[in-house]
């Protein structure tokens, strides 16, 4: 992991790339690791930064910056967790009491990881550029957070769900009117590294494309 010394400026393009066995190692094996499993130490400031920096060098069709980060860290932690767990209490009078109360749990415990970066999309309406383009620039922006944590020697997840997506939990996570929660991305270090998952045969969805008849 780097120092708290700013970190190196990136290196100028080449118009010659050559394969490199430690980067595409890292993008094959990468895996995201649960939110519970992801304790000290976090990404320092000067880290934070790189990896901001990192995420924003995705697809962006008119450079629009369709996006912004909300970082949840130290003690606001806490304070967030219990706000979503009395909006959910609030917001779901009617189900069961004993489930009610276990899913206010889970929120009142959403960041047990070091350091949070809630992912905001936020597609400008007024271009020509689909929403849709920009909404996927987005989620460009989360991979590109998950590929420099590991980087940089951390481990991830990026997860969504009730927090990122009802509308009193997405004003409590800091989104504002015409705005969405691409994603809530835990960053940490990892206590337990789960095995890998079955993965897609991509045989099977791979095609070439052939004139129609």
């Amino acid at each position: 992991m780097s120092s708290e010394s700013s970190p190196p400026a990136p290196p100028s393009p080449s118009a010659t790339l050559t394969p490199d066995p430690t980067w595409l190692t890292a993008l094959e094996t990468r895996r995201s690791v649960p939110a519970a499993r992801l304790g000290a130490p976090g990404p320092t400031p000067d880290e934070l930064a790189r990896l901001l920096a990192i995420a924003v060098r995705v697809p962006d069709h008119a450079a629009l910056s369709p996006w912004r980060f909300i970082v949840i860290e130290g003690e606001a932690r806490a304070a967030l967790g219990a706000r979503l767990a009395g909006a959910y209490r609030t917001r779901n009078p009617d189900m069961a009491p004993d489930k009610r109360e276990k899913f206010a749990g889970i929120m009142s415990r959403l960041f047990p990881a070091p350091l949070a970066v809630v992912v905001v999309s936020r597609p400008n309406r007024e271009t020509m550029i689909p929403v849709v383009e920009q909404e996927l620039s987005a989620g460009a922006v989360c991979l590109n957070l998950l590929h420099g944590a590991q980087a940089l020697g951390f481990s991830g997840i990026w997860v969504t769900g009730w927090a990122a997506t009802d509308p009193e939990a997405v004003r409590l996570l800091g989104a504002g009117p015409g705005e969405r929660i691409a994603g809530i991305v835990h960053l940490g270090t990892a206590t337990e590294i789960p095995p890998d998952r079955p993965r897609p045969d991509i045989g099977a969805l791979a095609t070439h494309w052939t004139p129609p008849a």
